[in-house]
């Protein structure tokens, strides 16, 4: 099977983002954003999803964060969709299954529980409900994830819902949301043998 690993680089007057993903592990990941919260995620998306990834970003952060996670999400979304190519042969949906594949299972992180379904289609769409508990102070914008997680599902052109069941620490929330995306992804991305190389529509196309 050909090697599903994309490059991407995004330059603007306000960010600078250089990006490596590969879809058929290690799983190994070097990530430096210059903000070690997000870093954190990145990891724990590479590690649980077994994806290849290396990020080197920096930005204008100095005004505010949202411009370099956003980049970042559009970045990865672009990335994620070269290295998919024409999608022949993957599963095409993910929702994080259980290990057996049996029914929906959430992602758990001690007393959050989040649910991330994704369908790689081809047609955009994002559906968000997550609320995090507004803090005093905090090592991060936690309101950010949603442009994120918004830049990734546009870029890619994924659909994809994520839902929070309930939860109330923000940095578990974001953990158990940034680990079920993982799980989710390497679900959908996972070439199955008995598609033999089919693309996963009755459109012929993705």
């Amino acid at each position: 099977m050909k090697k599903r690993v994309s490059s991407r680089r995004r330059v603007t007057t306000e960010t600078s983002v250089d990006l490596r993903l590969g879809l058929d592990g290690p799983g190994v990941y070097t990530v430096r954003t210059t903000l070690p919260f997000l870093d954190h995620m990145l990891e724990l998306f590479a590690r649980h999803g077994h994806f290849s990834l290396t990020v080197n970003a920096r930005g204008d952060t100095h005004i505010d964060d949202h411009h370099l996670v956003e980049d970042i999400g559009l970045t990865f979304g672009e990335a994620l969709a070269e290295a998919l190519g024409d999608k022949r042969g993957i599963n095409r949906y993910g929702q994080a299954l259980n290990i057996r594949g049996q029914g929906r299972a959430l992602t758990p992180m001690d007393e959050t529980l989040s649910y991330i379904a994704l369908d790689l289609s081809g047609r955009p769409y994002f559906d968000w409900k997550v609320k995090f508990s507004v803090q005093n102070k905090a090592p991060f914008c936690f309101e950010l994830l949603e442009d994120f997680f918004q830049a990734v599902a546009m870029s890619a052109r994924m659909n994809l819902h994520i839902k929070l069941m309930q939860g109330r620490n923000n940095h578990h929330i974001a953990e158990s949301l940034f680990k079920g995306f993982g799980r989710a992804l390497a679900q959908a991305v996972a070439v199955d043998p008995k598609r033999k190389a089919t693309v996963p529509s009755t459109k012929g196309s993705l």
